[in-house]
């Protein structure tokens, strides 16, 4: 059996981890632990706010959307599973 490259999915899961270390999936809710300013929004999400049905797109970060705004891309340094 080969192992894969560096930084590329097996079987679709990137390893993914939250600030305190818990495993992300597709799917998972998370809450975030910082305000963050979005760039071009011209809107701050704020600290608890939840973010539902994530999709992961690396080991670092994942694509969501939350009111207001859609095509969000966010890193999973600045969220805690919920």
């Amino acid at each position: 059996m080969s192992v894969p490259p560096t930084g590329e999915a097996v079987g679709g899961d990137f390893g993914a981890v939250d600030s305190n270390g818990t495993a992300l999936v597709d799917g998972d809710s998370v809450v975030l632990i910082k305000d963050l300013k979005v760039k071009g929004a011209g809107q701050t999400l704020k600290r608890g706010t939840v973010v539902k049905n994530i999709r992961l797109t690396g080991p670092d970060e994942f694509d969501c959307r939350t009111d207001g705004i859609k095509g969000l891309v966010l890193r999973c340094e600045f969220v805690k599973k919920r």
